[in-house]
């Protein structure tokens, strides 16, 4: 859930999660609001969040710049020979001295393909309770609230009245909101559900792009939640 506030203490017994801790809070003695609220401050998990991506943006700067020197290094020009009082000979001599330039070109070829896979590959976000931060939690209270509405409305037939379950998914979207992979962790008894739940996703997409402030930092979001198929509704829950 979304809460507006953030407590000091966090609770002794959290029956929900949110975007930031709060102890108590609210009148009503049972259940709680499904209707997202207006962000009002900044979660401490999201403070850690940045602390990390600020040391990963470091670690990468130190990399460009160890290849940058690398490379340096293998476009200056050699050394002029010295001259010598001994006569050219057409044997071979030891092949240790050209060791370091041979050391020095591979590690700049290695570290170059590196950097280039490391940049190539997808910025992944895994939205879960240990690592929920406050930019993607509305976006995903908005998700789960598509979810459940579509699977309320399209319930599968054959269940109705007769067979209930759960089953825990991770669905991961693309910066565009389109689907890019679905993945069933923990399957439901009846395959009908599994099945139906797959087809419910299918049915809700696509879903809204990316916010600027996630699209940022993410291309892939992988959202895991719990689907509950009870009493003919569909109840995506914390995983």
């Amino acid at each position: 859930m979304l809460v507006n506030r953030e407590s000091a203490e966090a609770p002794a017994q959290a029956r929900l999660l949110a975007q930031m801790q709060l102890d108590g809070g609210g009148a009503d003695a049972e259940g709680h609001a499904q209707s997202p609220l207006p962000y009002t401050g900044e979660a401490a998990q999201a403070v850690v969040l940045e602390a990390l991506r600020q040391r990963q943006r470091e670690l990468e700067d130190e990399q460009r710049r160890l290849l940058t020197q690398l490379e340096s290094r293998r476009a200056a020009p050699a050394d002029k020979p010295r001259a010598s009082a001994w006569e050219d000979t057409r044997e071979a001599g030891a092949d240790n001295e050209d060791q370091p330039a041979v050391l020095q070109n591979a590690q700049a070829a290695a570290l170059s393909e590196q950097v280039k896979q490391y940049n190539a590959r997808p910025r992944k976000h895994f939205f879960a309770p240990s690592t929920s931060a406050s930019p993607y939690a509305q976006y995903v209270d908005g998700w789960r609230a598509r979810i459940e509405q579509t699977g309320t409305r399209h319930y599968p037939a054959e269940a109705r009245g007769r067979l209930y379950g759960s089953l825990r998914m991770t669905v991961t979207l693309r910066a565009d909101g389109s689907v890019a992979q679905i993945d069933i962790d923990r399957p439901a008894p009846h395959a009908i559900l599994n099945q139906a739940a797959r087809r419910i996703v299918q049915l809700a997409a696509p879903f809204p792009p990316f916010p600027p402030d996630i699209a940022r930092e993410t291309d892939l979001l992988s959202i895991t939640r719990t689907w509950h198929f009870t009493h003919d509704r569909l109840e995506a829950g914390a995983p």
